[in-house]
């Protein structure tokens, strides 16, 4: 392990805040690892300032919230600046999430949300404009989540 790897008191407090981040106290955290309270609470401090961990957000459904569409928009951009777009690519309207990849044809792979085809069309249009290309279109009709095992305490991956 590096360094600046996490150990598994670390891992532990990562996966109990995938699991459940609101509802989960320094106390339950330290209940799990076999340390104190306030041993979790700076562990948190750090992870959080050593970019660890980047934020907290809420896991929205929005078929729920009444926008059904999402699509997945598989983009091609110059390798250089891929990475130096992902700012400008968020802040168009219905964007949710920008991933970069970094093996095949396609290096950004974009997540848009809205109500109906003329939400979507539009968000497709401007990363046209940007002077990507929009290799593939996939609409997606259910997206789950589980925190990583590897940081569960309670197996032995």
């Amino acid at each position: 392990m590096a360094d600046d790897a996490t150990d598994d008191v670390d891992e532990a407090i990562l996966y109990a805040l995938q699991e459940d981040a609101r509802n989960v106290s320094s106390g339950d955290i330290a209940e799990r690892t076999g340390t104190s309270g306030s041993t979790v609470r700076k562990r948190i401090q750090r992870l959080e300032s050593e970019g660890v961990i980047k934020g907290y957000s809420a896991e929205v459904d929005y078929q729920k919230s009444g926008y059904p569409l999402r699509m997945l928009l598989f983009c091609t951009a110059s390798i250089p600046e891929r990475g130096d777009l992902i700012p400008d690519i968020l802040e168009i309207d219905g964007v949710v999430s920008v991933q970069e990849l970094v093996t095949g044809d396609q290096n950004l792979l974009v997540t848009a949300v809205g109500e109906s085809d003329s939400d979507i069309t539009p968000v497709a249009q401007e990363l046209l404009d940007m002077g990507l290309t929009v290799a593939d279109e996939v609409l997606v009709r259910s997206h789950e989540t589980t925190p990583f095992g590897r940081f569960d305490p309670r197996t032995d991956a």
